[in-house]
């Protein structure tokens, strides 16, 4: 049986479209053994990032087990592995240190509903336009922020809370150092160790179970006087998530927008960067609108599920790939593996030292951090490298949030004024386009002028200055827009002030060489009507023949006329449309 018919060509899930031409017992057993083994992945990191937010490490299991379901059935790629990443850590903790988790359900309630707009209405292909240096920065940032969030447990300092911001929590860590435990640090070193060692000599095994498993395994049979998950939480209930039913207002609903905001873009831009990264590694391509409509949903269900933040996470993602997955069936294999250790494994759990899980988090904001990528980009041009560096400051010294914000205006503000330098307006010389039609003796009553490049708001003002004509104004002014593609209200309103301006000084303005899409943009806003249709020419020969019988030349004849000149004559204005 085909689902495909149920959905819209642009929403059809990786699921169906992965499987409805037959599923193999073999591929049965490809995603049955990379589903276990990235469920095994996930079972640490799923734990870490939750407590690392500020909630429990159960919530991180549900959010995989609720979010991971629902991204894998529902969503775009066939190789996206979903949950808790590092994205999200200092973000929930802000939400959560505020709000209370009350306020971080209503949030991602929010988050979920953008996101699903966000598919539907196709913004994937916006998110992609977001400039290197502010993902870069802000990534970078959340990596500093996370090592910073660990140093507590790292180092098992006596701290009773850490504070929020960068420079209070260096402080009071700095402070409480003399504080620290031997054993909480043996077993943070020793786990870090463990797990470059395994990435460097048996890169085959999740390098975050074999180092947890060790740290486990020594503070069991050594019986270190260090916090657990056990003596911190109380251990993990062996249930399943239920279902919940927030609370909120319309007053909440204000007051978190600004963050459900934040989620929303970070879910959507690391979700598609995940896709992206599993594109290059398989060579399949993923639906981003339909990924975007199922991180949405895995949002809401999480928190409506105890859940918090979910998105797709490229590590997990990888691993899966690398271990041989065929389609989303490994995801949802991937979940239940995470129910099996829930349910069947988790007193065992109660004793992973929290330090243990500070250095698998150290280990993932190295990987996150991309220094080499930071440092590179610094010898960029400045402009990418001031966006890079204002983009990070932000996010380690301000809020994520306000990254987030101003990183997004200030790519919209660097593309505008690179397309802006794409653009030009400049003079024609007199006899460029035609040999015959001009003379000489007009250059001082017409003159010709040519906008290059999509003319928008970031041209208008320097058209205008260039239209500022400082001589005696000409009797005809030729503004030829062969090479506009693209034309917005601003420009448009430019445009006419120009006209408007022209006809005060006894100028006429011709226009020629217009595109389709720009003069049905022109006749609509009624900048056609302005100029008079018949100053409007279907090319330039055309508009210099026009421009000549206006500032009274006789018409040349039919011996002298060029061969373009008489074959455009007769259709000196444009068709209406």
């Amino acid at each position: 049986m085909s689902f495909a018919k149920y959905f819209s060509a642009d929403l059809i899930p990786a699921l169906w479209s992965s499987t409805r031409e037959g599923y193999s017992i073999n591929n049965l057993a490809r995603d049955l053994g990379s589903g276990v083994t990235v469920g095994i992945v996930a079972l640490p990191l799923a734990m870490a990032f939750a407590i690392a937010s500020g909630a429990t490490p159960e919530q991180g299991l549900f959010t995989s087990i609720v979010a991971g379901f629902i991204i894998s059935v529902f969503g775009g790629s066939r190789f996206q592995i979903g949950g808790p990443t590092g994205a999200f850590v200092v973000i929930v903790a802000s939400v959560i240190a505020r709000h209370g988790y009350e306020g971080l359900v209503v949030t991602m309630l929010l988050a979920g509903a953008l996101l699903v707009l966000m598919g539907i209405f196709n913004f994937g292909q916006f998110l992609r336009f977001i400039p290197y240096p502010v993902v870069t920065g802000f990534t970078t940032g959340i990596a500093l922020l996370i090592v910073t969030t660990q140093i507590k447990d790292f180092f098992g300092l006596g701290l009773t809370s850490v504070p929020s911001g960068f420079l209070d929590r260096l402080a009071a860590c700095a402070n409480a150092l003399p504080t620290f435990s031997g054993a909480a640090l043996s077993v943070s070193l020793g786990t870090l160790a463990i797990m470059i060692l395994v990435r460097q000599f048996v890169p085959r095994l999740p390098a975050h179970i074999v180092g947890i498993f060790f740290a486990t395994l020594a503070t069991w049979v050594l019986h270190l006087p260090i916090e657990t998950i056990g003596s911190h939480f109380g251990g993990i209930p062996a249930e399943l998530p239920h279902l919940q039913y927030p609370a909120f207002s319309l007053e909440s609903i204000r007051v978190l927008l600004p963050e459900s905001l934040t989620i929303a873009l970070l879910a959507g831009i690391e979700s598609l960067l995940s896709a992206v990264v599993a594109d290059g590694m398989t060579g399949k391509r993923h639906n981003p609108s339909m990924e975007l409509v199922a991180q949405g949903f895995a949002n809401i269900a999480s928190a409506l599920f105890g859940g918090i933040p979910a998105t797709g996470a490229i590590a997990r993602t990888a691993t899966n790939i690398r271990a041989g997955a065929y389609s989303p069936v490994s995801g949802i294999i991937h979940v239940i593996t995470l129910v099996i250790f829930l349910m069947f494994c988790s007193k065992l759990l109660y004793h992973i030292p929290l330090a243990s899980l500070a250095a698998i988090l150290t280990f993932v904001a190295w990987d996150m951090s991309e220094l080499h990528r930071f440092k590179r980009l610094l010898h960029a041009p400045k402009a990418d490298s001031l966006v890079l560096l204002i983009t990070f400051s932000l996010t380690v010294f301000v809020d994520l949030t306000v990254a987030v914000q101003v990183g997004v205006v200030l790519a919209a503000l660097l593309f505008m004024k690179r397309m802006s330098e794409v653009g030009s307006v400049c003079e024609v010389p007199m006899g460029k386009e035609s040999d015959t039609l001009p003379d000489s003796n007009y250059n001082d009553q017409i003159a010709s002028y040519e906008v290059d490049g999509p003319f928008f708001f970031g041209m208008a003002q320097r058209f205008i200055d260039i239209m500022q004509f400082t001589r005696t104004p000409p009797k005809v002014l030729i503004i030829k827009l062969s090479h506009v593609n693209h034309i917005d209200a601003t420009a448009i309103e430019a445009l006419e002030n120009v006209i408007q301006k022209a006809h005060r000084t006894g100028t006429t303005v011709v226009l020629a060489d217009i595109n389709e899409g720009v003069r049905r943009v022109l006749h609509a806003m009624g900048t056609k009507a302005l100029v008079g249709p018949e100053n409007v020419c279907a090319d330039y020969p055309s508009a210099l023949f026009r421009a000549k019988c206006l500032v009274g030349a006789p018409a040349q004849s039919e011996t002298t006329a060029t061969p373009r000149a008489r074959q455009t004559a007769p259709r000196l204005t444009m068709q209406r449309p």
